[in-house]
């Protein structure tokens, strides 16, 4: 079997087949040829003769500029990575004893990790003689997974490591989408009541 280029591509005399199926280079079809009569065919365009379906039969080729059509196909490979969000693992620490002001502002960032669809693991950190209570540290976790919940899954239950007990969770999109619409429902709502107010106003 011919070699094929570092893309999997085969273009020009690298097509080892005796007829292919050739499309112009506006899309129009030009009938099954002689591979032979295909390349010559590319050559009065000054263009390559680019293998597109090697497994049909006959296999269709187009007759294109491989070297502008494998820059576009590196373009948008790399565009499509970036768009691809990795999921990381974020964590937060808490206490026992945690005072609600803290853990009102840890839950803030987890909720954003969650939307932003990262993975959340929340550690209660025992210290000293805290280890011996452990029930304190559970009640914690009960209260982060009634507000994690409405935004992800758990992964993990409560869970011993050393001295910590954690819990992962996972963003679910169903319920970041539901939470986000309801969000967006508010902000809606807020505005046309500030705008009737402003209107209530002016007429008074």
């Amino acid at each position: 079997m011919p070699p094929k280029r570092d893309d999997g591509t085969r273009i020009n005399n690298e097509i080892r087949v005796p007829r292919v199926r050739v499309v112009a280079p506006d899309g129009e079809p030009l009938g099954i040829l002689p591979i032979a009569d295909a390349i010559a065919r590319a050559g009065d365009y000054a263009l390559d003769l680019v293998e597109v379906a090697p497994n049909a039969d006959p296999p269709v080729c187009r007759i294109m500029d491989y070297g502008k059509f494998k820059y576009e196909k590196s373009k948008k490979a790399k565009e499509a990575k970036k768009k691809q969000h990795v999921m990381h693992l974020k964590e937060i620490k808490l206490h026992p004893k945690t005072d609600d002001h803290d853990f009102n502002f840890k839950l803030d960032h987890a909720r954003k990790f969650l939307l932003k669809g990262d993975r959340v693991k929340v550690t209660v950190v025992f210290r000293g003689r805290e280890i011996t209570r452990l029930e304190f540290g559970k009640q914690m976790l009960e209260r982060v997974d009634a507000i994690l919940i409405e935004l992800g899954q758990m992964e993990q239950s409560a869970k011993m490591e050393g001295r910590n007990m954690t819990s992962i969770y996972v963003p679910d999109k169903v319920k970041i989408k539901d939470y986000q619409r309801k969000l967006e429902l508010e902000e809606k709502k807020k505005a046309e009541e500030e705008k009737s107010s402003a209107e209530e106003n002016t007429e008074s």
